[in-house]
């Protein structure tokens, strides 16, 4: 049986992100988390005017107006910059196995957020699976002893969920723009590490990386950051469907949790597992819903 192309690009994008918390965990401990942003969003947005670069097609950012320019600097200060700052920040007091899942929960934000920005309504079935998801926030965070919250590191557990909350609204607004994926990432991630670095300048905690810190840096910038979203777009460009390549990114939780134990040594507990299962029924049953809604206008709107 012959395996689509979409089927790989995705496979692959999804081992590469799957890698991302265990190379954040392990990063950090040879730099500090701004320091690690810098070096990673630079190699990143160096990777991506490359590519652009390849395809011809750096005159057309050059072109842009002032008006694409400004809305990328805000897209830049949205992620790379306040996006993971506040995420690396979380890796630096939580565990990689609750770090991660909590970040996954981003899926819900946007339906949440679609309610003020889209002007969307959240139906009993949406809220439903909100809250069936945010049980599994609650397991992960207490570590299973829901009753108790005393060994809750509640500022780690806010910044992993704020840090999705400004992932659904980059998505949201991303959407919206028209511009070419690859051409909107790397102004972004040019404008990111310069925020950045000034950030870094302020505040004097410049680092000047060892090998390790080096590798995990041009890591992270390569294959959480950069390629490894035009793979993904490959996948999707290649796909008959999105629904085709979209469920892979189901797989990215678990998959990092065994990097984790590989990787970071550390050892998953079941109230992890336990409740990343929650949410991520949280996350599929919102999704079929969405879609069977979807399925039901187009019927209506087709006769």
């Amino acid at each position: 049986m012959r395996i689509s192309r979409a089927i790989i690009y995705a496979a692959l994008a999804v081992l590469l992100w799957s890698t991302a918390a265990s190379a954040f965990k392990i990063s950090l401990r040879y730099l500090d988390y701004l320091s690690l942003l810098f070096y990673a969003s630079l190699t990143s947005a160096v990777t991506l005017l490359l590519i652009l670069a390849g395809k011809g097609k750096i005159k057309e950012i050059i072109r842009y107006p002032l008006k694409s320019y400004l809305r990328s600097f805000f897209m830049g200060f949205l992620n790379p910059f306040l996006y993971y700052v506040i995420l690396f920040k979380a890796y630096t007091l939580l565990p990689a196995q609750l770090a991660q899942p909590l970040n996954f929960v981003w899926p819900l934000m946007i339906v949440i957020l679609s309610v003020p920005l889209l002007r969307q309504k959240i139906g009993m079935k949406s809220l439903i699976a909100i809250l069936i998801s945010f049980l599994g926030v609650i397991v992960i965070s207490t570590r299973g002893r829901m009753i108790s919250f005393e060994q809750v590191n509640l500022k780690g557990v806010i910044l992993a969920l704020a840090s999705s909350l400004v992932w659904a609204v980059f998505w949201i607004l991303n959407m919206k723009d028209k511009r070419g994926e690859i051409q909107k990432l790397s102004l972004s991630f040019c404008f990111g590490t310069i925020l950045t670095l000034v950030l870094i300048l302020l505040t004097g905690r410049l680092q000047f990386p060892s090998a390790a810190g080096w590798t995990g840096a041009v890591y992270i910038g390569l294959f959480e950051m950069g390629i490894t979203f035009v793979i993904w777009l490959k996948a999707l460009q290649s796909a008959i469907s999105t629904a085709q390549v979209n469920n892979f990114i189901y797989l990215t939780p678990f998959l990092s949790l065994f990097f984790i134990n590989l990787l970071v040594g550390e050892s998953i507990r079941l109230s992890t597992i336990s409740g990343l299962i929650l949410i991520v029924c949280g996350i599929v049953l919102q999704q079929s819903h969405q879609f069977l809604r979807f399925r039901r206008l187009n019927r209506k709107t087709n006769g």
